[in-house]
């Protein structure tokens, strides 16, 4: 840890990627675990185009599941430790894989949002936006189209501008972390490696090893909680 908060000390330019742990210790499921489940329905068959195309309400319905647990959430204290450690950087950017926006709640201003906000919706027809609001019935567009949430669904590309952004920022910088993320989906998994081939020192927050572990400077063991407020007060 000494090691992380010397390099975090020396560096002007940090970037972080979060993953489904850190939410995770504000009481938000994980698409992975057996908590993420809903009326036993997997993710995968309820996140996608064709689900929504099939049975909109269903999906609706799984989303104002999860935007009723996001909104009782509160940001915790690995939340709290990032917003802290924006202040410090002139060059600072959060890359996450979360759609809950619990990092801008918290107060971090630069996030770059891989998989979309659960708080914005769009048509799927036209593509006009909405803010995402809990409705018993899926809303729909002037247009007469379906608004569906904000987010990335399986089979469906990145935001482009965001990608572009993140892999622009993550060659840049000096320190990069990876907190609270399985290391196996891509594209995100390739951003740590990217920083690292352009002169980054990349540490992992994790409780436990991940597919980044080989690859990276420093592993640290255990939670974004426990870890990151260490890391921030010492540093």
């Amino acid at each position: 840890m000494e090691e992380v908060r010397k390099r975090l000390k020396e560096a002007k330019k940090v970037v972080v990627l979060t993953g489904a742990g850190i939410s995770q210790e504000s009481g938000i499921p994980t698409f992975r675990g057996r908590d993420g489940l809903w009326k036993n329905y997997k993710p995968e068959e309820l996140a996608t185009p064709e689900a929504f195309r099939r049975n909109p309400q269903l999906v609706w319905e799984w989303y104002n599941w999860r935007r009723e647990i996001i909104r009782k959430a509160e940001p915790n204290p690995a939340h709290l430790a990032l917003v802290e450690l924006e202040k410090r950087y002139p060059f600072f950017y959060l890359i996450t894989q979360n759609v809950d926006g619990l990092h801008q709640r918290a107060g971090n201003k630069n996030v770059l949002e891989l998989h979309g906000n659960i708080w914005r919706n769009f048509c799927f027809e036209c593509g006009k936006e909405y803010r995402g609001e809990i409705t018993p019935e899926v809303p729909r567009c002037e247009c007469g189209g379906y608004i569906r949430p904000g987010v990335v669904w399986f089979g469906e590309p990145l935001p482009a501008d965001v990608l572009r952004k993140a892999w622009e920022v993550s060659a840049q910088v000096e320190v990069f972390l990876v907190i609270g993320t399985s290391g196996v989906v891509q594209p995100a998994a390739s951003l740590p490696l990217v920083a690292k081939e352009h002169g980054a020192w990349v540490v992992e927050i994790n409780p436990q090893e991940t597919a980044l572990t080989p690859w990276v400077d420093a592993s640290l063991r255990g939670t974004a909680c426990q870890l990151l407020p260490e890391i921030v007060k010492g540093g």
